[in-house]
């Protein structure tokens, strides 16, 4: 059954979509970017500060159903610039474990919403 997932303390969306669907065990986000829920600001100075951002978000909508960064399957990142590889995965690599990280891939866009440099969006299961 698919349920509408929402929480305050991640962005609302910015279009005509929502943060979060749990279908069944299944939760798909939204890709992710660094809007601070609680000001509703940018955070797009340092690209490290962006990816910390934006992995926030996505534990807010995790923790909304139960879940964690345990539960990811899939992440998907995408990136304005592949020469900050490095440093995204730097913090990135700070949610998971190791041994159990998701799936995933990374992929370098022209251009992403509100010019920010990275987007994310998951799949995560109970």
């Amino acid at each position: 059954m698919k349920k509408i997932i929402h929480t305050k303390e991640a962005p609302s969306a910015i279009g005509p979509y929502n943060q979060a669907v749990l279908n069944d065990n299944i939760l798909y986000t939204s890709g992710q970017i660094a809007i601070d829920p609680k000001n509703g600001t940018l955070k797009t100075s340092d690209i490290r500060e962006e990816t910390k951002q934006v992995m926030e978000n996505l534990k807010a909508i995790l923790n909304e159903v139960g879940m964690d960064f345990s539960n990811a399957l899939k992440v998907t990142i995408f990136i304005s610039d592949m020469n900050n590889y490095s440093k995204i995965n730097e913090i990135y690599a700070s949610y998971f474990d190791e041994k159990s990280a998701p799936a995933r891939e990374t992929v370098e866009v022209s251009r992403l919403p509100k010019s920010v440099h990275i987007e994310i969006s998951m799949i995560a299961s109970l």
